[in-house]
């Protein structure tokens, strides 16, 4: 029975329309390096020649583990072959998730029986080098060392050569879409993995387009909020030109401006208006906008109570709504000042239906 054959009789049970996927939890070491990545940016898959050389007259087993596996495989086969990320797995896994890609695990046993034409016949072949570049992340290492031993117990290996198609998961876990172990030719190996990119790649595709479609409304909000701080900082500007433009004041104004600076006139009413003004703008399901000016120490329940003067259709039962960060001003929010709530100088509030 050939491997192709034997690629998923192992994990049957696990295997959906003959492709194998399963949950696997990843050893701490491995994870120690996935919080070592995070965040940081791709290194560099090329040595000096110089160095190059000199690895080969040393023994394997002093060459840095992210390089072991290519310094082996190029000094037995030579430089044509996929492009394997010369790093540890976790920041593979990263390389992977941030281009969309599924990662293509090679487990290297260099002394197995079946390695030398798997490697010389398959992996050097120009229709699988092409194939893996153009649609995969590639990493490749030592079945006895470091992060492939690691990776060969976590798997299940039991023959070689070992091969695996994986793509990233939550948590402490990866999801192993494609398992092959044994020889493989080129052809079979390509449409082994061209068909582990059509029947998986739509579930996981789908879960791209969400998380993208997440960041533009996110980025639309911001920009909307953008435009009406902006809109509103221009109006508070006008009305503070035509507040310091010279007027002429009505004898009836004036009159009751008298009035209001009375020495009779209620202690609590001075000095709420010596207040400084917070200005509130309040959007609407439909689209409307309005603007009002409040004392700072007026209550949340001011607003509440504006907007149903207005007897506007849709707002007989609603709450008010802040965002980045996103706060609810409800029931227990009513008796705090506008100043209290954060919702001095200016703000912007949306009116969301109940």
């Amino acid at each position: 029975m050939s491997s192709t054959m034997r690629e998923t009789s192992r994990l049957a049970e696990a295997s959906i329309n003959g492709i194998v996927r399963r949950m696997v939890n990843l050893p701490r070491s491995i994870l120690e390096g996935f919080s070592r990545v995070m965040g940081g940016g791709r290194r560099s898959q090329t040595l000096p020649s110089s160095y190059q050389y000199q690895i080969l007259e040393q023994d394997i087993q002093n060459v840095p583990e992210e390089w072991s596996f290519l310094t082996s495989f190029e000094y037995q086969y030579g430089s044509m072959h996929p492009f394997f990320y010369a790093c540890r797995f976790a920041e593979a896994m990263k390389i992977a998730e941030d281009d969309h890609k599924f990662l293509f695990l090679y487990l290297h046993s260099p002394d197995h029986p079946f390695t030398p034409s798997f490697c010389e016949e398959t992996l050097r072949s120009e229709l699988v080098v092409q194939f893996l570049d153009a649609n995969f992340i590639s990493w490749g290492a030592l079945a006895n060392r470091g992060d492939g031993l690691q990776m060969a117990t976590t798997l299940g290996a039991t023959n070689f050569p070992f091969c695996a198609v994986i793509a990233p998961a939550r948590g402490e876990s990866i999801t192993v879409l494609q398992q092959l172990e044994g020889p493989v030719s080129p052809a079979e190996l390509v449409e082994i993995l061209q068909r582990t990119m059509e029947e998986q790649g739509s579930a996981f595709g789908s879960s791209k387009l969400k998380r993208d479609e997440k960041i533009r409304a996110d980025r639309r909000l911001r920009e909307e909020q953008d435009r009406a701080y902006h809109a509103a900082l221009q109006e508070d500007k006008e009305r503070e030109r035509l507040k310091n433009r010279p007027r002429v004041i009505p004898k009836k104004a004036y009159e009751e401006r008298l009035k209001q600076n009375s020495p009779n006139k209620d202690p609590a009413s001075k000095a709420k208006d010596s207040q400084p003004s917070s200005q509130i703008l309040i959007r609407f399901p439909n689209g409307e906008r309005r603007e009002k000016s409040f004392s700072s120490m007026d209550k949340v329940k001011s607003i509440y109570s504006y907007i149903d003067s207005l007897g506007l259709a849709g707002t007989e039962h609603y709450r008010l709504i802040a965002s980045f960060p996103r706060r609810v001003y409800g029931m227990d929010e009513m008796n705090m000042t506008l100043k209290d709530a954060g919702l001095h100088p200016r703000a912007s509030l949306f009116l969301e239906r109940q």
